[in-house]
């Protein structure tokens, strides 16, 4: 806040004097961590409300995670979780502060207090006269959670967890016809206060927002375990009937391994116990890559597992064969999000648990893609036409679901309509019309698409080609007039051709269909803060070329005299490894007429890679090497996820 405008503003307004403002000034040398604001005040220049509606008015008020950032509190990880869980629950910001143990009572309070240029209060309950109950009633009291704890003369000094706005003080001025003094106390001390007063227990009649289930929050995973006791090896029966109790470690661990692989951006959670006495392995894997989590007392090894059961509606008694579901976090943590659960019984009749978090949100931006000038253009064009088949390729985790969305929004207008079949539904958007397939009860992709060209759509994105039959119905799809999108596990563009050819697809309706192919990677990518610039030997620089393709190297331009390279580092913020996010490696398959006349003649992999390279495809690995060379990743991430 700037101290100087904020006085002139006041002059501006007449509120008080030049001379005033001077003398204000003056007086803050003496008290430098006093605003000009609260010393107009005591000075008697101005009084509260004014200064407040001045404040209020040209926003000129400090935020208070400036203030508390400023006095080291809290950082900018913590403001991020706070927000999170605030839009999760819809509870105030402040309450998310204290719910994360991230602030205590007395240090927000006393930081609302400096933003709001009020003075702070420690008050005791015991001390209270109980007349002061007279001057304000226990219903407003209660309403606006406020506590009268003095009367001097004809001024009631109130106390409150946070400030009223200027208009009520006014009002409750002119009804109890004493001027008011306001001041900020903490939350419990303002309700043992109306207990004491008015005998309003506000324990009990506690709001929405205190009742946040935060059982992992209180406790670190390492506190957490300190409370775990040695024994000997558990019974399946007898853990398990700890796994119910709410106030149980195991529900408060379960949620705080969940919460902090969230927090992490984990996509799964692996739960492995070991027999006899070894300790249960949690490992969570984050950018593509697994890493040890925690290690959890053995004892736990039947808990963990019955507790994840319970959560996803899963036979608790069942351990002899598979079962899946999905979880809905926000009935029984602070996070509003869903997870999938998959069971696996292993040796010594134990159970594996595998969860992903299933990363739902808006699409990523179009340009946010990562794909090259060409392939963008490419990939642009095919979801401008009107009808016809696009395909999005590579294995599980690469990022297809994301790239197809993120053309969607494209092309997601209201003169079109759009549907969409997935499994599952992780990421939506306003305008599509989604559905979740459901294999159990004989709703595949299949009946679904067909179900589609029911329901006049111009697009239709089916979340993967996973048999003939939908293969063959998604290009009679493409070839009566509809965009069709979906997706295919396969390394190349180029093979997804010879597989669907190998599916039974007739060579024909495809080559007519077909407009385009994105096969894409996912590579972990540099962390920005500490990569490191290195000079690459002459035989690295050659090595990179061999890969690449010497003829078609010469055509980028780049020399060994021009060439640059980073290499991973690691620091806080990547978690010292080096990477910090992803990046997409991409090759896209333009159908034009030379590769339908192959497709036609049903030509080998080989042929139709070539085809396409003649028409300016990059494959994965060139792709990856540019990349490389731009210093977004390093070789060692992109051959390890482009095998060719």
């Amino acid at each position: 806040m700037n101290i100087r405008k904020v006085g002139e503003l006041l002059v501006e307004r007449n509120l008080i004097t030049k001379e005033q403002l001077h003398e204000a000034l003056e007086l803050q040398k003496i008290f430098p961590d006093q605003t000009v604001g609260q010393l107009l005040c005591k000075l008697g220049f101005i009084n509260e409300c004014d200064l407040s509606i001045v404040l209020d008015q040209k926003d000129k008020r400090r935020k208070l995670t400036d203030i508390l950032l400023e006095k080291g509190v809290i950082d900018q990880q913590k403001i991020a979780n706070a927000h999170d869980l605030s839009k999760q629950h819809d509870i105030p910001f402040e309450k998310a502060l204290v719910k994360l143990s991230y602030v205590d009572e007395e240090t927000l309070s006393k930081g609302i207090a400096i933003q709001y240029d009020m003075p702070y209060v420690n008050i005791n309950a015991a001390n209270l006269d109980p007349s002061l109950s007279h001057f304000i009633s226990s219903v407003y009291a209660q309403k606006q959670r406020i506590v009268p704890i003095s009367k001097i003369g004809n001024t009631l000094t109130l106390t409150m967890a946070y400030p009223l706005k200027s208009q009520d003080i006014r009002e409750l001025e002119d009804s109890i016809r004493l001027k008011i003094i306001s001041a900020i106390a903490t939350e419990s001390s303002i309700s043992s206060c109306l207990k004491k007063l008015y005998n309003i227990d506000t324990v009990n009649s506690a709001t929405a927002d205190s009742e946040v289930n935060l059982d992992l929050v209180p406790d670190s995973i390492v506190d957490l375990l300190s409370n775990t006791s040695s024994g000997d090896e558990p019974e399946v029966e007898e853990e398990t009937k700890k796994v119910t109790e709410k106030d149980s470690v195991i529900v408060k661990l379960v949620n705080k391994i969940i919460y902090d692989a969230y927090m992490n951006k984990a996509s799964d959670i692996h739960i492995e116990p070991y027999p006899g006495k070894k300790d249960v392995i949690v490992r969570t894997r984050v950018d593509g890559q697994c890493s040890v989590y925690q290690r959890i007392p053995y004892k736990y090894k039947f808990a963990l597992p019955s507790r994840i059961k319970i959560m996803g509606d899963l036979d608790i008694a069942e351990r002899r064969r598979p079962q899946d579901g999905k979880i809905e976090f926000k009935k029984f943590g602070p996070l509003d999000i869903e997870l999938r659960v998959a069971t696996m019984p292993t040796v010594g009749g134990l159970e594996d648990i595998v969860i992903r978090i299933l990363a739902s949100g808006d699409p990523v931006g179009f340009t946010d893609l990562g794909l090259t000038e060409r392939n963008l253009r490419v990939f642009r064009e095919s979801l401008s036409s009107p009808f016809g088949l696009i395909l999005v390729v590579g294995p599980t985790g690469s990022g297809k679901t994301t790239t197809l969305h993120s053309g969607l929004a494209q092309i997601n207008q209201t003169n079109r309509k759009i549907w969409t079949a997935e499994d599952p539904v992780e990421i939506t958007q306003v305008g599509l019309r989604q559905v979740q397939v459901n294999s159990r009860i004989g709703f595949t992709f299949a009946v679904a698409l067909r179900s589609f060209l029911r329901l006049d759509p111009d697009v239709i994105m089916v979340g993967e080609m996973r048999d003939e039959e939908t293969a063959n119905t998604a290009v009679e799809a493409s070839l009566t007039g509809h965009l069709v999108l979906s997706t295919l596990h396969t390394n190349s563009a180029s093979e997804t051709v010879t597989r669907l050819l190998d599916m039974g697809l007739d060579p024909y309706s495809f080559s007519d269909s077909l407009l385009s192919v994105v096969a894409q990677r996912l590579a972990r990518r540099l962390c920005s803060d500490c990569k490191s610039s290195v000079v690459p030997s002459e035989r690295e620089f050659r090595e990179l070329v061999d890969e690449y393709g010497a003829a078609q190297f010469e055509e980028t331009g780049i020399t060994y005299q021009n060439s640059m390279m980073f290499r991973a580092v690691g620091c806080d913020r990547c978690g010292h490894t080096g990477y910090r996010g992803r990046l997409g490696i991409h090759e896209v398959l333009e159908c034009t007429t030379p590769l339908k006349s192959l497709i036609k003649r049903r030509a080998e992999a080989d042929a139709i890679r070539e085809q396409a390279a003649s028409d300016g495809m990059t494959t994965l690995k060139q792709d990856g090497i540019m990349k490389v060379l731009h210093g977004l990743t390093d070789i060692h991430e992109v051959r390890r996820v482009c095998i060719k």
